[in-house]
């Protein structure tokens, strides 16, 4: 049998900045990342992967397919991604939504007719944009934290976020209490680029699911910690897998997938919960870093269910069901 030759290109760790600093949060994430999905890879027979990575990277996965190309400094990332993406089936894109960034990579695929294992840049366009996110959940009636465009935004007391429209994480977020604060964080950004949200007293967790055509399969919720420093959130840790009460969170995925019958894949749903409701915050339509303790959370694949997607629905047996922590602000995690 003919295996599917699967290009993984993962944005930080795969050469995206190979002409620039490499910040070592976002490098650790992605590695994390990577390392999962490879083992995961590695796990399906009728796969082959190939993954692109950064020449500061290379010593430090663990483990890497045979067939890896190291993208050098003297490189064009971008067009060496369209050169391997011809010589692929498919095609596996974990990238930011700044800048457009995953909706190019999901557009060049789309032109390319090879098999692009995430949404489609449609999709992205409206997720990667929280304004645009906003808007939509809104208007299918799912519960999200009130948004504002920070053009428009007049200072009331009490405390806000202010974050890019396209940021991922907590990248460029700013904790402002006062009007101080708004005058001094505000004074040097592009109002045209940022929103503005309430700053929500409540439990921070997330959402690893599935879609297909308007179906949603939730394969584990994750309780996640942030450090507030300089005003501005940090995350050091992810609990994958909780809880084993997923009632609701099954109930919101069934909404999100009605809503955005787009969706495909594995996506991250990032939740607010106040002791009066669950709110959406984003949706990352991406591996996002919780991916990295699902196996060792559930034994749960989740490379070969987003393989399954390509000829039917995913085959999720749980094999175990337990709590794993991920530590993020660089001791070792438990995800093994």
């Amino acid at each position: 049998m003919k295996k599917l030759k699967v290009l993984i290109f993962e944005y930080i760790t795969g050469g995206g900045l190979n002409k620039s600093d490499l910040p070592e949060s976002l490098a650790r994430e992605g590695l994390l990342m990577m390392q999962s999905l490879i083992d995961n890879l590695a796990g399906i027979d009728t796969v082959e992967p190939l993954i692109m990575l950064d020449f500061r990277i290379a010593g430090r996965l663990a483990s890497k397919p045979a067939n890896t190309h190291i993208i050098g400094l003297e490189q064009e990332c971008h067009q060496e991604f369209i050169r391997l993406m011809s010589l692929c089936d498919a095609i596996w894109p974990i990238a930011p939504e700044c800048d457009s960034i995953l909706q190019t990579l999901c557009e060049e695929v789309g032109r390319s007719g090879k098999l692009l294992l995430t949404s489609s840049a449609s999709v992205v366009a409206i997720v990667g944009n929280k304004w645009l996110t906003y808007g939509h959940l809104r208007r299918h009636s799912i519960a999200t934290v009130e948004t504002q465009r920070l053009a428009s935004f007049s200072f009331t007391p009490g405390e806000w976020i202010v974050k890019p429209i396209d940021g991922v994480g907590c990248m460029d977020s700013h904790l402002i209490t006062d009007q101080e604060d708004f005058d001094t964080i505000t004074a040097a950004l592009d109002k045209g680029d940022y929103i503005v949200q309430p700053h929500l007293k409540g439990e921070k967790t997330s959402l690893s699911c599935l879609f297909k055509q308007g179906r949603g399969w939730l394969v584990s919720a994750n309780r996640q910690q942030f450090a507030i420093i300089n005003k501005q959130y940090h995350l050091t840790g992810i609990t994958v897998n909780f809880t084993s009460d997923t009632s609701l969170y099954q109930a919101l995925v069934n909404d999100v997938a009605t809503a955005m019958p787009d969706l495909w894949a594995y996506v991250g749903i990032d939740l607010i919960e106040t002791p009066d409701q669950i709110l959406v915050l984003e949706i990352n339509p991406r591996l996002t870093t919780s991916y990295a303790g699902i196996y060792a959370a559930r034994g749960i694949n989740c490379a070969r269910a987003v393989v399954e997607l390509l000829t039917g629905d995913p085959v999720l047996q749980p094999t175990r069901n337990q709590p794993v922590y991920i530590q993020i602000n660089g001791q070792e995690n438990d995800a093994k």
